[in-house]
């Protein structure tokens, strides 16, 4: 918020040549600057505050996904992917906090990589306080739980902590670097030398988040193969549905609340004028308009899922229903912020398609993801980051990204098609990037026999012999018959 000055010397002009004109002058201005420094402080105060809460909501995404998976997976397995998801949170925290924000968001740096801030050293900063550190490890810790939901049952824990410690620490950072840091290659927010004169738009991070989780999750299930019994000898699938739809539908509730941190919260500020000041219209209704964006996709593609499951299965299945509505708000991420709602509908309908074909797909090839999560995340994720290329209003991006008019936008809004061949190099670029990392960190493991559980551990459930016993204890008292009054 640019600070309003006083000038004594001109205050004192207007008071004429009155007795004391000179003192009076002066201490008009001193109370003017000190309500003016007030303003200042109550902006910054709103702004940091608004940040966290948006933290916070995200950050109860982890409930959110422990939920999902736990309802996904078969009960004897529901301690071990509840613990991963802890841990996703905590060893996360532990890396972002010395190596990942620092790779992120530590500028001034180059175009690949940060390089200030490890360890939060000399933070806070002019650019960032504590609020931010915050919410981005609510992003990155996001990632992780995204890529525990491909490998789920079958997973050594060993290899939880050391695939979700590299992700969090290096592999996400330095994606979130090239595209949301002041200085990445690919950011819209760099000064000069923007990536076809536009940038990459991923505002909230469709590809930046849950494409790096989905692809990272798709090496680490490719490599372990698919659980014992998924496929008969025939290779046909054997359906392997997860014991709880009421941890499922409980999950994706608080995944759809934890959202609204997530979309509109990456506005990172909420009290922002677009052109004069005491308009009603300004920076808080572009993070209403994103939530609704973010409501009507999810809403569009849960009943396109409904729907065409219906047509395809004959059933009217719940958990189908849920993995829809998440594809929906995993593809509106990128672009919520610059669409109308109208586009939004579109956004979650074709999502939906994404969804549905994808998994068509994984059964063909034989590919095993009990949450769905490479295909939701990944296709949806790819789906998204299109979309926005194809959707993004010019008054949406000029409000947002100021100072460049003739900065690209939407192709089918008339914005050419610059936007969409950054976007196409952002999907190549994570895809390349995560493979070669976290495609040989899992290969690693897998060859150090630390990757995957042995069969017999596998039939028996991890709950059983990873965790000392099953998440449910079942106590049957025997009932001795009724022999009437005696």
């Amino acid at each position: 918020m640019a600070a309003y000055t006083c000038s004594a010397a001109d205050l004192n002009s207007l008071l004429g040549n009155t007795t004391n004109a000179v003192a009076a002058a002066e201490f008009i201005c001193q109370r003017f600057d000190a309500i003016s420094n007030k303003f200042i402080d109550t902006t910054y105060a709103i702004d940091n505050t608004y940040l966290l809460f948006s933290a916070y909501l995200v950050f109860a995404m982890q409930l959110g996904f422990a939920m999902l998976c736990a309802g996904s997976v078969r009960a004897k397995n529901t301690m071990n992917i509840m613990l991963t998801n802890v841990l996703d949170a905590a060893t996360g925290g532990i890396f972002f906090y010395i190596f990942g924000f620092a790779l992120a968001f530590g500028t001034p740096s180059n175009g690949f990589i940060g390089k200030q801030f490890f360890g939060l050293n000399n933070f806070p900063s002019p650019s960032f306080d504590y609020g931010y550190f915050l919410y981005q490890w609510a992003f990155a810790i996001a990632a992780a739980g995204i890529t525990s939901g491909s490998i789920a049952e079958r997973t050594q824990f060993v290899a939880y902590l050391i695939y979700s410690s590299f992700l969090t620490g290096l592999v996400y950072p330095v994606v979130a670097h090239w595209f949301w840091s002041s200085d990445g290659w690919g950011s819209p927010a760099r000064a000069e030398n923007l990536l076809f004169g536009s940038g990459v738009i991923d505002f909230a991070g469709s590809g930046v988040v849950h494409l790096v989780g989905a692809v990272a999750g798709f090496w680490g299930a490719l490599i372990e193969g698919p659980r014992i019994g998924r496929f008969d000898h025939s290779g046909r699938p054997v359906p392997m549905r997860g014991h709880s739809g009421t941890l499922v539908v409980l999950g994706t509730f608080l995944l759809w609340f934890g959202w609204y941190g997530f979309n509109p919260g990456s506005f990172l500020n909420i009290l922002k004028t677009y052109g004069d000041s005491g308009s009603y219209y300004g920076q808080w209704s572009a993070i209403g308009r994103t939530a609704v964006t973010t409501t009507l996709a999810g809403c569009s593609a849960a009943l396109t899922t409904l729907f065409g499951k219906r047509v395809q299965t004959g059933h009217w299945t719940v958990t189908d229903v849920c993995n829809g509505l998440l594809g929906g708000f995993a593809a509106i991420t990128a672009g919520c912020a610059f669409v109308d709602p109208w586009a939004a509908i579109i956004c979650g309908f074709v999502a939906a398609w994404v969804l549905i074909g994808c998994n068509i797909l994984a059964e063909k090839l034989k590919y095993d993801d009990p949450l769905e999560a490479a295909q939701l995340h990944g296709g949806c994720g790819i789906w998204g980051i299109i979309f926005t290329a194809l959707f993004a209003k010019k008054q949406y991006v000029n409000e947002i990204y100021p100072g460049l008019p003739d900065r690209p936008f939407g192709l089918l809004m008339g914005g050419g098609g610059k936007l969409l061949a950054a976007h196409v190099m952002q999907i190549l670029s994570i895809i390349a990037w995560v493979s070669v990392t976290m495609g040989l960190v899992f290969f690693i493991l897998h060859k150090l026999n630390l990757l995957r559980t042995p069969p017999e551990e596998e039939m028996a459930g991890l709950d059983l012999t990873s965790h000392g016993g099953l998440a449910y204890e079942y106590h049957e008292e025997a009932q001795k018959p009724s022999l009437g009054a005696e």
